[in-house]
């Protein structure tokens, strides 16, 4: 949910059908609500609404159609343009962020009474509109604050991300709220664990295989000490979504790559039925003193390790 023009339709159709950012400037605003089915894992469904924004739409989700809206809803995603959040001069933007935080405190109380164990994530969207580091997470970290504040006596946390179409920030909000779908995902973590170790490796790293968000990831404690790009598995989703889309237009099929340098290999190769596998080591984990990994020990475990976790990765159920 969220005001009409925020952006809601256009990261739901780079993650789940395959546009690139620039290709979604031809989408038209959604009329009402609109519903997509989504196959995630295999036997996940994630039943997606996309609602519009417009004001006598947002009116009638409150009035009318509270009770169909609001029930059953495992997830509320709000999206916050941040063109509407930031204060203009002469008051230019308050009133437009004040009808979004009115709705969005309207979204909760509805939520409160009719799915009560919902979660809830606020994206402030479109974030590539501020420039500079500094500003970009002060502008956040301002509007993060006021929307915890207005969340406070309806739920008792909430999670924001800044996002925008144009980088790798909305495969990391969207990689958490699909985590947070997953029904095995403890027992899918503690199995990966357990892979990690047994190949001595660094870091392992789940991705669905259709949109490439991450659905689980382990590495070894020096590794997340050393590693400084926190936002290292969103720019891996990003890079690698947009090379498959590249190959699948010349009718090529993207399968496994091989990075190396002297401080690393990574393989990425196709896992499960529904997943890819990220498997990263240095070389004294490798098993040898030379600066190369051999690429069929950790291509071996891989595939050693296929059929016991196609069991493990389709949960059951819809959501």
């Amino acid at each position: 949910m969220g005001r009409s023009g925020s952006g809601k339709t256009s990261m739901r159709s780079i993650i789940f059908a395959n546009y690139i950012a620039r290709d979604t400037m031809r989408l038209g605003a959604t009329i009402d609500v609109e519903h997509s089915h989504v196959r995630f894992l295999g036997n996940l469904m994630l039943n997606l609404w996309d609602c519009g924004g417009q004001d006598n739409f947002m009116s009638s989700y409150f009035e009318s159609q509270k009770g169909h809206i609001f029930a059953q809803v495992h997830v509320l995603i709000y999206v916050f343009d941040i063109e509407s959040t930031r204060a203009a001069p002469q008051g230019a933007g308050d009133a437009s962020y004040s009808r979004d935080a009115e709705y969005f405190v309207s979204c909760l109380k509805a939520l409160q009474e009719h799915s009560k164990n919902v979660k809830v994530f606020c994206l402030i969207h479109k974030m590539d509109l501020v420039e500079g580091a500094a500003e970009k997470e002060r502008v956040f970290n301002e509007q993060q604050a006021n929307l915890r504040k207005l969340s406070e006596p309806y739920v008792s946390d909430i999670s924001c991300f800044p996002t925008s179409i144009w980088d790798a920030s909305l495969y990391r909000a969207w990689s958490s709220m699909v985590h947070s779908l997953i029904p095995n995902v403890a027992t899918l973590e503690s199995q990966l664990n357990s892979f990690c170790q047994i190949c001595r490796a660094d870091e392992v790293v789940l991705f669905e295989r259709a949109t490439f968000l991450v659905i689980c990831h382990t590495s070894t404690h020096e590794h997340d000490q050393q590693h400084a790009d926190a936002h290292r598995f969103e720019k891996i989703s990003n890079i690698v979504k947009h090379f498959k889309l590249s190959c699948a237009k010349s009718q090529a099929q993207f399968e496994k790559m091989e990075v190396q340098n002297s401080r690393f290999t990574a393989f990425i190769d196709v896992f499960t039925s529904n997943t890819y596998l990220m498997v990263v080591l240095s070389p004294q984990n490798a098993g040898g003193a030379s600066d190369s990994v051999e690429p069929a020990v950790p291509l071996l475990n891989i595939a050693l390790a296929r059929q016991h976790f196609e069991s493990v990765v389709a949960p059951t159920g819809g959501s």
